[in-house]
């Protein structure tokens, strides 16, 4: 059985969700065929149809809130390079102030910071090894000014239950998510040849972990959204044209994820009971 171990890196101490993952978006170009997926594996109810301009969708659950939201990727987005994915968003008091900051890391701009009205300030980056991630400054509602998001849940389904970046450079990511977002990373598991699988925590809970990229394979996150089986979940995303990539297999935990590539062609993954 694999030791848990920790090393002496600092934990930063956090207020409120600044730092946390609180948004999750589809970035594809077929939002109908997204919907009918997703809806069918994971239980959710994309909006059939967008009430915003660029034909976003919000992605909602069955507790009637949102997990995410879908944006349509135009012809125009794709010929600039833009490829099917799902990105986080992570919660930051200052986004002009921390793209300074992420950029003086040797992080890149992918998109410079805009607002959103009633929503907030938002600029897509990446980390010195390339994987990309929104920050965002959110608005809160007018009538609850200390909301906070729930769009990510270590138990609860049909909500993200695990972050994981695969990285080129481990010991180079440690240092820049922690010195941005004040995330814990002391505790982790030695895979062997395999290197450590380092743990990620936030304001005291495990939100996810960071491991070497596989050979060949590029820096990137991925997120793990919850299910009640992984059997029947890999059974019905089969039957409704997605690939599995990897699994079913157990994680020390007790669960079972898989690892695939939706119809569009943006990887997901999955984690629940067998």
């Amino acid at each position: 059985m694999t030791d848990v171990r920790t090393d002496a890196s600092p934990t930063l101490e956090r207020q409120s969700d600044q730092g946390a993952f609180i948004w999750y978006e589809l970035m594809t170009p077929d939002p109908a065929g997204a919907k009918a997926f997703y809806d069918a594996v994971v239980g959710w109810n994309i909006e059939r149809q967008s009430n915003f301009p660029n034909g976003y969708r919000m992605i909602g659950r069955s507790d009637g809130k949102s997990a995410g939201g879908v944006l349509p990727l135009t012809e125009e987005m794709q010929q600039h390079g833009a490829r099917p994915t799902w990105l986080g968003y992570i919660h930051v008091a200052d986004v002009d102030g921390r793209v300074r900051s992420i950029e003086q890391a040797g992080g890149s701009v992918y998109m410079p910071a805009f607002d959103i009205p009633q929503v907030g300030r938002v600029a897509m980056v990446a980390d010195p090894q390339g994987a990309p991630f929104y920050i965002m400054a959110p608005t809160p509602p007018a009538n609850d000014p200390n909301a906070k998001s729930d769009v990510f849940s270590e138990t609860t389904e049909q909500r993200v239950s695990w972050n994981e970046l695969s990285t080129s450079d481990p010991a180079g990511a440690r240092a820049f998510y922690t010195c941005q977002f004040g995330w814990d990373d002391t505790l982790f598991m030695d895979m062997g040849e395999m290197g450590e699988y380092r743990f990620l925590a936030h304001d005291g809970t495990r939100i996810g972990a960071l491991c070497s990229v596989m050979p060949g394979g590029q820096s990137k996150w991925r997120y793990y959204f919850r299910v009640p089986s992984i059997a029947k979940a890999k059974e019905v995303a089969e039957a409704n044209g997605g690939t599995i990539q990897m699994g079913p297999h157990q994680v020390p935990t007790g669960d079972y994820i898989i690892i695939g590539l939706d119809p569009q062609g943006a990887e997901f993954a999955l984690v629940g009971g067998q």
